[in-house]
């Protein structure tokens, strides 16, 4: 069995695509809490929605990187 080698930099580049998801979807809640004028501790208290939300984005951006990727190796083979 083949064994798997992560790099640092893919690691440290993996840690940036997830903190900025991360950020993205903390400010979406800071953003609802704005907008319908809802208490401030609703900023901690809603952490689990904020870490779904996290999830979700990363998951949309590893399919369109998949993608990418996909296009990227079919236009080098031809």
């Amino acid at each position: 069995m083949k064994d798997l080698i992560i790099t640092s930099g893919r690691l440290k580049k993996e840690m940036i695509i997830i903190s900025s998801c991360f950020t993205t979807a903390f400010l979406i809640n800071v953003a609802a809490i704005i907008m319908y004028k809802t208490p401030w501790h609703e900023m901690f208290t809603q952490i689990g929605y904020v870490i779904v939300i996290t999830i979700v984005l990363y998951l949309v951006v590893a399919f369109f990187r998949l993608i990418s990727v996909g296009i990227i190796r079919l236009v080098k083979k031809s």
